[in-house]
């Protein structure tokens, strides 16, 4: 086995991994983000109260405001 081929493999792996990912957000990963993001706070009060009272709900289909980019 070659040591250094294989070094280097792994690092042009572990760059691969560490590059952002610039694909544009599908609606499918927007309603999984906002899914995460209820579960994660569906323990806090606040957010139970704000949910109850419609302060925190939807209105609309889930959606990211995103800025536009000119290609």
């Amino acid at each position: 086995m070659d040591a250094e081929r294989i070094i280097d493999e792994i690092e042009q792996l572990r760059e691969m991994f560490e590059a952002p990912d610039i694909r544009p957000l599908t609606a499918s990963d927007i309603s999984a983000a906002n899914r995460r993001h209820d579960e994660m706070l569906g323990h806090s009060p606040w957010f139970r109260l704000w949910q109850r009272y419609g302060v925190c709900c939807r209105s609309e289909p889930p959606g990211i405001q995103l800025p536009h980019v000119e290609s």
